[in-house]
């Protein structure tokens, strides 16, 4: 296929994955071998062995690569992976990697198997050939042209051999534990196809993460200024039932995302997992936020034209989700309210240290036109056109 290729010695995808979808949930979801449910137990209390006795590895980095390794050579079993671990990179190459080394982490802690997918978005800054050079990579599809979130991420989906996907993005590190804690959330909600874990920015602050689905009364809570009590859900300290989570670090029932088509290509980027989460939840499926599993969001929005573009896409998108989920008179009304609320917000920082009127406007314009200006599809094209021949 024109624009990607792989590492020496990955499989080729392998086609439509999966066999017929279910129609319902739980069919799928109680699938575990007797023998695969041993293994893990076994694992597990070997695990438990080793933290009673105070032992420690000799050498946590060469373990780590050498767990890495050995899952990559189980070419035979791949019926057997249980996650594998998603990773979308878009001219990231120093947080690519960071967030892999803790995947490694990760992985080599885990009583089951594994595998690391990353899809490199066209980027030029040699994170390609650093994701295939990584002990715990198994598989690095590089595309030559930007695309969409929601391609990337349906596209590893479909090339996993996981019963569940880690979908994350190249700026999200896990932190110990959390492919565990999500794991364990579905497996005891068998009726829940997405996890997401709680997200914490680099100074340790959390950030909101899990919210209501959009329509009028989440719009209305952010015009009266109330979307912190209302709309946000990514509250409390036990795992819950959410509308939908952030995709930054989300663990996906693999046969749930197939059978209700993956993500929408529609949505370049923003409102994407919201979409795909009222989607599964239409099909009887839920989402969990699960405050255990903690990764840290190394977000890169703070100047020049990106933000700018951001804001024109989320517009773009948060219109689209309303027209298609939503009446066309719904969806004129959520773009006067989430104006007001934007323009309460450049008022106030007018008199508030450290923020920006202009941008806040700037989100009122998008809100009320989502469909002109230059988002992040223009800017992906753009990126694309500049390509050396």
């Amino acid at each position: 296929m024109r624009g990607l290729c792989w590492a020496r010695g990955e499989r080729a995808p392998a086609g439509k994955l999966g066999g017929r979808a279910h129609s319902r949930p739980l069919l799928g979801a109680r699938r575990a071998s007797a023998s695969r449910k041993a293994r893990w137990l076994s694992a597990l209390a070997a695990s438990a062995g080793r933290a009673a006795s105070g032992r420690q590895p000799e050498d946590p980095v060469a373990e780590r690569t050498a767990a890495a390794q050995s899952a990559r050579s189980r070419v035979g079993g791949v019926s057997d992976v249980e996650i594998s671990y998603c990773v979308v990179n878009t001219s990231q190459r120093e947080l690519l990697l960071a967030g892999l080394e803790a995947i490694a982490g990760e992985r080599a802690q885990l009583p089951f198997e594994t595998e690391a997918l990353v899809l490199d978005n066209g980027s030029r800054d040699g994170s390609a050939q650093s994701a295939r050079e990584h002990p715990a990579v198994d598989q690095t599809i590089a595309i030559d042209r930007r695309r969409g979130k929601a391609v990337n991420d349906s596209e590893l989906l479909k090339r996993a051999h996981g019963r569940y996907a880690l979908l994350l993005n190249e700026d999200s590190e896990l932190l110990p534990g959390a492919t565990l804690a999500l794991w364990q959330a579905l497996q005891d909600r068998p009726d829940a196809a997405c996890a997401g874990a709680k997200l914490l920015r680099p100074n340790g602050s959390e950030q909101a993460c899990a919210w209501r689905f959009p329509g009028l009364d989440t719009a209305l809570a952010g015009a009266l200024l109330a979307h912190r009590w209302y709309t946000v859900q990514s509250t409390g300290t036990h795992t819950r039932e959410v509308d939908w989570c952030q995709s930054s670090a989300l663990l996906v029932r693999r046969e749930a995302a197939e059978q209700v088509g993956y993500l929408d290509p529609d949505f370049f980027v923003y409102s994407d997992e919201v979409d795909f989460a009222l989607r599964l939840r239409q099909a009887g499926w839920r989402s969990l936020y699960v405050p255990n599993a903690r990764a840290v969001h190394h977000e890169q929005l703070s100047t020049g034209a990106v933000p700018e573009r951001r804001i024109v896409e989320m517009a773009r998108n948060r219109d689209l989700y309303m027209r298609k989920h939503h009446s066309p008179a719904a969806a004129r009304a959520v773009r006067w309210l989430t104006a007001w609320s934007y323009a309460l917000r450049s008022l106030a920082a007018l008199v508030l240290p450290g923020r920006s009127p202009r941008r806040y406007w700037r989100a009122v314009l998008a809100a009320l036109r989502p469909r002109h200006g230059k988002g992040m599809r223009e800017a992906a094209a753009e990126y694309n056109d500049a390509a050396p021949d």
